[in-house]
């Protein structure tokens, strides 16, 4: 099995070209090929598949002739990915697939990207979607917090945190606990304000663990502290720090969210298929 490995600001993915359709990828083969120590190692894995060879993407195939299947470490199938979209683009551009730009069907809808010339690539995220709920959320040793949640179209959670020494002692290792959690689990942001228009960010993603970078997550901690600050979608970007590097996010007057930010492929590998049975 031939994959190819590419991170954007060290979220780190492996993509899978399946453009027939014709793997069956389950949870098991997901797990063993994102296993830090017996596998390749990467926080998820990107299915390229034609979107008329997908039954999860068919009805979207007239708009967007390639479907992202992304799966999380633990196998689980999620809505979006940001960092990983853009990662998606760089496959399509460098196998010959589209010259510039794409839309990509994905099972969060939509999502229109196009690469720049300066190695950044744009993602039209979509409108986000606030939640009643106000869940609490603690990771230790901070204490409980009253958090902001909302769809990104991912479920998440943002907390806001009093400072930088605060944000490096919490424990990730573990999920937060959440209170109420949200129906479908959530990955969960703490977030530092580092100036007017700039954050500082870790994440704990629902089947991952602590990620270098989320990019739906650095989407919706910008559009949660823009809405507290009650500058709201003012199309004025955010700086958005996160371990593995930056992001700039523009929450654009239509209400639609864009994504600003690196993606790179890395490497191609060839996975022994004996190794992949036995796993």
């Amino acid at each position: 099995m031939r994959l190819l490995k590419g991170h954007g600001t060290e979220n780190d993915f492996l993509l899978l070209p399946d453009l027939d359709g014709a793997i069956d990828l389950t949870p098991a083969m997901v797990s063993a090929l994102c296993d830090r120590h017996a596998g390749l190692g990467a926080d998820g894995v990107l299915r390229v598949v034609r979107s008329e060879n997908d039954p999860d993407a068919k009805e979207m195939a007239a708009d967007a002739p390639f479907f992202m299947d992304y799966r999380n470490a633990d196998g689980s199938a999620v809505e979006m990915c940001g960092n990983g979209i853009r990662v998606f683009l760089r496959y399509l551009i460098a196998s010959g697939l589209v010259v510039s730009n794409a839309a990509v069907a994905t099972r969060g809808g939509i999502r229109r990207v196009r690469a720049r010339g300066d190695g950044d690539v744009i993602v039209r995220m979509g409108l986000p979607r606030f939640l009643a709920d106000r869940p609490v959320a603690t990771a230790a040793p901070s204490l409980p917090t009253p958090a902001t949640a909302l769809e990104m179209p991912n479920p998440h959670v943002v907390v806001p945190v009093g400072g930088l020494d605060e944000l490096e002692a919490l424990d990730l290792s573990r999920p937060p606990l959440v209170e109420p959690p949200l129906p479908h689990g959530q990955n969960v942001e703490f977030v530092v304000r580092t100036g007017p228009r700039s954050l500082r960010m870790r994440v704990h993603e629902r089947g991952v663990g602590e990620t270098r970078s989320c990019g739906t997550g650095i989407c919706a901690a910008a559009v949660a502290v823009a809405a507290a600050d009650g500058v709201g979608a003012d199309g004025q970007p955010w700086r958005v720090d996160v371990p593995g590097g930056s992001c700039e996010v523009v929450w654009h007057a239509d209400g639609e969210v864009e994504l600003i930010g690196p993606a790179v492929l890395v490497a191609e590998v060839e996975v022994d298929d004996a190794w992949l049975r036995a796993r």
